[in-house]
């Protein structure tokens, strides 16, 4: 199986570089974040051209998650389900080769001290809740997408400019600490250990070509789906060219 795992920002701004990526990589699996439009407004005809079935929970203007896959996705569910009146459209899970794949996009946070940081801090608090209530750790997982958080110093560029981040602050790492803690596996990291490999770029201060990155988007995995992961890269080259996503695709395999 291999997933790619994409922060478009706007599938209307970015929909042929989507297909072209489909095209390049021909992913299993490939999880978007940040569609900013409705369900009705998604271009699934030009997926479903391509032999995928997509999964999509919406949200005009803002947010937006979907999970494209060549086998149809079963049992898709959005949301938390937590009961918090919350709708922000921001997590959605379905079944792909036996595997629950969660695609997730983390609130941002704005500026720390904020009620944006607040929220944030409280969502991933209730991602771990919403793992301890359907999974364990023994379960076929991935939980893939732009995380909005760099989880060490390996993940950035300049630490030092990062730190007071919502980004990258520490009370950022201890929270997507906690939701790894739940039995998840880096499986990008478990390839590249030495770090130094980012996935977003401000698009300001020519962060791109002084490679001031992150890597905010990653893909956890449960030791069972880990144990049989093969690879994980980075397409950097998508960063690139005219009116691209600040975001690169992750792409990450496994022998399932």
């Amino acid at each position: 199986m291999k997933i790619a795992v994409w922060n478009v920002n706007s599938i209307r701004a970015r929909r042929e570089r989507a297909l072209r990526v489909v095209e390049r990589h021909a992913p299993d699996v490939l999880c978007l974040q940040e569609l900013k439009v409705e369900d009705d407004q998604f271009p699934r005809e030009d997926f479903e051209a391509l032999g995928y079935h997509c999964c999509v929970f919406g949200q005009r203007t803002y947010n937006g998650v979907a999970i494209l896959s060549r086998t149809e996705p079963a049992d898709p569910k959005r949301g938390i389900d937590d009961g918090d009146p919350d709708d922000q459209a921001r997590l959605l899970a379905a079944t792909v080769g036996g595997v629950r794949v969660l695609c997730a996009y983390f609130p941002n946070g704005g500026e720390l001290g904020s009620p944006k940081c607040a929220y944030k801090l409280k969502w991933m608090r209730r991602l771990r809740a919403y793992l301890d209530r359907h999974h364990t750790p023994a379960d076929p997982v991935i939980l893939c997408g732009d995380f909005n958080v760099a989880a060490d110093e390996a993940d950035v560029a300049f630490p030092d400019k990062w730190r007071d981040s919502v980004l990258f602050h520490e009370s950022m790492r201890e929270a997507l600490d906690d939701v790894r803690a739940f039995g998840f596996v880096d499986v990008f990291r478990k390839h590249h250990p030495e770090g130094g490999i980012y996935s977003w770029w401000d698009y300001r201060q020519l962060s791109f070509p002084k490679n001031n990155g992150l890597r905010l988007d990653h893909v956890f995995a449960t030791e069972p789906v880990a144990a049989r992961s093969t690879g994980a890269e980075v397409d950097r080259d998508e960063r690139k060219g005219k009116s691209p996503s600040d975001h690169a695709p992750v792409i990450a395999t496994f022998d399932l």
